[in-house]
């Protein structure tokens, strides 16, 4: 037999082994979930922590062993174009300044952004947003260099962030679950879907909104004319929990909050309380809220400390900052990882740290560069890239997740853990809604529980300082 004759034999050879590997490695992440699903109630208390606006690349491209900026290779996300430098580009850059700007990032900077895999539209966006600045809040109105963009941080801006990465779980392929803004992000943390309804309190007439003006017009009994408000009439989260008797609370540190209604217009800060519900407040909205009594549930950061102090934390619990504590640009980087490890030492401080998963994100990429085309689920999501972790005692240490992620895992992780694997599914949940799937069972959705080993002792508390000392300017 010829050399040449031999090559399909070889190749089949290497195709088989390779297949080989893919299957045992598929069978190893099956059994280490299978494993750690046996020890998933060992967790009591789950803490969403949801800041704003940064993509994965911008805080932890540059990440030992994680899918970063792949500096340096032929690769057209490399270098962003740039329409005003004469067919000239913008390479990632190493940005030390504590306050960044962004860009525009409702649902079309989005679809622009990432340009059909190509993730190549980040400076023409911010570029585009610089020609119709008319007011402060307009991301290219802050600065007259837009492509900051592409700039990132590294260990030594954000060294509690990269402190937690190093001690627990980073992940570095969480998406955010739509390509959109903020209010998208925050329904389906809550809901799993962002509609819009035109007749209040009827489920039935909400279809698929990720648009960037949110809320919509709609009337009924609550409202005798037409005037933007929502009215959220599906399903959310909270609805399976009252149900099942799991209690939760969404606390929400009082300020202000920098976004408008439409996120690609120019406003003044809008107030932000809890009784005032907002974009990164919606839960007010939601009908089954106001019907299962539990407005209460919505509280102030300060009882998140109380709480946690007197080992009081309820099952779920949502912690949403303000316009300054959040990182969403004009905040301060350096003000934002104090707040967010304020919260974390506040919990692992508590006497409920060793029965309890913090889990922190961020909620939009807020423009910046991202070199990761997202997968593409139900054509709402996903977004984005943004940074993910987990931090618990009995999480893996030092440990990367490369599995495909986004917040629907967060509600997934919920369901199984507190409600017996119920899904928000219109289906079987008692409160049948049009949504187009269940999100939580999108075969491309990894499971969190590959992120902790229940086999450990509880760790100890990681405690670290409020105000670590960094390389941020400005």
């Amino acid at each position: 037999m010829s050399e040449r004759a031999g090559l399909p034999h070889k190749a089949s050879r290497v195709a088989a082994a390779f297949v080989g590997v893919v299957l045992l490695a598929t069978s190893c992440q099956s059994a280490a979930v299978g494993a750690a699903g046996n020890g998933i109630h060992l967790i009591k208390h789950v803490i969403v922590i949801m800041q704003e606006n940064r993509s994965f690349d911008s805080y932890f491209g540059t990440y030992p062993g994680a899918d970063g900026i792949p500096m340096g290779k032929p690769k057209a996300g490399v270098c962003v174009r740039d329409p005003a430098a004469s067919g000239g580009c913008v390479r990632p850059f190493h940005d030390t300044k504590d306050v960044n700007f962004g860009g525009p990032h409702g649902n079309s900077s989005a679809v622009a952004d990432i340009d059909n895999g190509r993730m190549d539209g980040f400076v023409r966006e911010a570029e585009h947003g610089r020609t119709r600045c008319s007011g402060p809040l307009e991301p290219s109105c802050l600065t007259q260099t837009p492509t900051d963009v592409m700039g990132y941080h590294d260990g030594s801006d954000i060294p509690n962030y990269w402190a937690y990465a190093r001690n627990f779980v980073l992940q570095d392929h969480m998406f955010e679950p739509t390509a959109s803004w903020s209010l998208p992000a925050h329904l389906y943390m809550v809901s799993e879907w962002s509609a819009a309804c035109t007749r209040e309190g009827d489920p039935s007439s909400c279809q698929t909104d990720i648009s960037d003006r949110l809320p919509h017009l709609v009337h009924g009994p609550r409202n005798p004319i037409q005037r933007p408000r929502p009215d959220y009439a599906w399903t959310d989260l909270t609805y399976l929990m009252h149900t099942h008797n799991v209690s939760w609370r969404y606390y929400l540190s009082e300020g202000t909050q920098p976004d408008c209604y439409n996120d690609q217009e120019v406003c003044t800060p809008r107030p932000q309380q809890v009784g005032t519900p907002q974009i990164w407040n919606p839960l007010p909205y939601f009908d089954t809220v106001h019907q299962d009594g539990q407005i209460g549930n919505i509280q102030t950061v300060d009882h998140f400390f109380a709480d946690a102090k007197a080992g009081n934390l309820p099952a779920v619990s949502w912690v949403i900052p303000n316009g300054a504590d959040s990182e969403h640009p004009p905040g301060r980087v350096s003000t934002g990882e104090s707040y967010v490890t304020k919260l974390i030492n506040a919990v692992m401080s508590s006497p409920d740290w060793d029965s309890t998963a913090i889990f922190l994100a961020w909620d939009d990429w807020g423009g910046f560069y991202d070199h990761v085309n997202p997968p593409v689920v139900d054509g709402a999501g996903y977004g984005l890239r943004v940074p993910g972790m987990v931090i618990s005692p009995y999480a893996r240490q030092g440990y990367i997740d490369h599995q495909t992620l986004s917040f629907d895992a967060y509600v997934k992780f919920i369901e199984d853990d507190f409600l017996g694997g119920q899904r928000l599914d219109p289906a079987t949940d008692g409160r049948p809604d049009p949504r187009p799937d269940v999100r939580e069972n999108a075969k491309t959705l990894g499971d969190l529980r590959s992120d902790f080993d229940f086999s450990q002792p509880p760790r100890a508390p990681f405690l670290l300082p409020e105000n670590p000392t960094t390389d941020l300017t400005g």
